[in-house]
């Protein structure tokens, strides 16, 4: 099992990460790093400028939003 660890002093709120992630994709509502209104269906979202773990738990630990990060502010670790 992997969980998602945020480094908020690295990210510059691009929303690469956000988009990336498979299971906020499935809301079309998801752009920009935004994220849909209902957080109870997304992993990730940029807030005041910072990427945020909404939902860690349903991560697949894919490393999608990894590789999409330019400057590392986001890993997969084992629990």
């Amino acid at each position: 099992m992997y969980k998602l660890e945020v480094y908020p002093e690295k990210c510059h709120g691009c929303g690469n990460c956000v988009v990336a992630c498979p299971v906020n994709a499935r809301d079309p509502n998801t752009y920009g790093g935004k994220g849909p209104e209902d957080e109870s269906i997304i992993v990730i979202k940029v807030i005041n400028g910072v990427v945020n773990i909404i939902n860690g738990d349903l991560c697949g630990g894919c490393g999608a939003c990894v590789e999409a990060c330019p400057v590392n502010a986001i890993k997969l670790v084992i629990k």
